[in-house]
């Protein structure tokens, strides 16, 4: 059993360490590089040496990444929910990269918001979600693909462990699944063309992604615009139980995003890149277990966090 242990580290230090040859050559493009995960590795590989593509939301966002990095790095603005901004880019990339072709895409932009009891939200707020983290990915991916098959590059996409187990209501939860299915049957159409695509799917990190504004002001917003009705069957007591867990995974959301973006380098710069990245112990303790197990036995665990409404029967 020893030897078998050896045997399967060797193998991964080996699989870990074996790296793309001429990376300072390769061309990285990340999208929502204005803070977070897009923002850390556009900095990890500019350092690595990378010529590194960074597109950011604001004009602020992308001038503080400039002056914190080198020439290495490029930025270009970019609205994923937005077809002429996404051509836009893809022309600007097309410029950069020449004939080589583009190494690597990062599908990094999304947003969680709005988030919550799906009753409580109207089909704007999934639609608003899912343009971004889902539609958006698609659409940038299409563009940016003749680029990546003339590199024989890779195409890495931000899931989440919400992609593997829906633990919370909105449309996060359904974009990262969508995500998925679609990196999935992309990752098979583009074997013959020597792309591979890998999919990250974190636990919980502390992120900008849930917005600058507080928690209890955006589920007080919520709850109040709700019919009385809605609100009767849910009881006062509901709304506050359920506003102080959210408050408190928020609190316990782990800040070393780096463990992240060390999953997103490897996926572009190792030569045998992994389909799944699963970075943060409550991904590989939790959620990916949670996901493995069978259907009612995942709901009557998840079941257990929720609050009991005042309708419960």
């Amino acid at each position: 059993m020893a030897a078998i242990t050896d045997l399967s580290f060797m193998y991964r230090w080996f699989k870990n360490c074996n790296l793309v040859r001429n990376l300072s050559d390769k061309y990285v493009f990340i999208t929502g590089c204005d803070s977070g995960f897009g923002n850390l590795l556009a900095r990890q590989l500019v350092d690595r040496g990378m010529r590194v593509l960074a597109a950011c939301f604001t004009e602020e966002g992308a001038q503080k990444l400039r002056q914190d990095t080198s020439y290495r790095l490029q930025t270009i603005l970019l609205d994923v929910t937005k077809t002429e901004s996404i051509q836009a880019a893809t022309q600007w990339v097309r410029d950069q990269v020449g004939e080589q072709g583009l190494w690597a895409l990062v599908n990094n932009a999304g947003v969680g918001l709005p988030s919550g009891p799906n009753e409580w939200l109207m089909k704007e707020d999934f639609v608003k979600v899912i343009n971004v983290n889902l539609v958006g990915l698609i659409e940038v991916t299409l563009h940016m693909l003749p680029l990546v098959k003339k590199a024989r590059g890779r195409i890495v996409n931000m899931s989440s462990s919400g992609g593997r187990v829906a633990v919370i209501g909105g449309g996060y939860c359904v974009s990262k699944f969508g995500v998925e299915a679609f990196s999935d049957s992309i990752r098979r159409e583009l074997y013959y063309f020597g792309v591979k695509v890998s999919i990250i799917e974190p636990g919980n990190y502390r992120t900008s992604i849930l917005g600058k504004e507080g928690l209890v002001s955006r589920m007080q917003r919520l709850w109040e615009r709700l019919p009385q009705e809605t609100r009767d069957s849910y009881g006062e007591e509901y709304f506050r139980n359920y506003t102080d867990k959210l408050k408190n995974m928020m609190q316990l959301a782990e800040p070393r995003i780096s463990e992240v973006t060390n999953s997103m380098e490897h996926a572009i710069i190792s030569r045998s890149p992994r389909i799944r990245y699963n970075p943060g112990l409550d991904a590989k303790l939790l959620y990916i277990p949670l996901a493995k197990l069978p259907t009612p036995v995942t709901d009557f665990i998840l079941s257990r966090y929720l609050p009991k409404p005042a309708d419960s029967v």
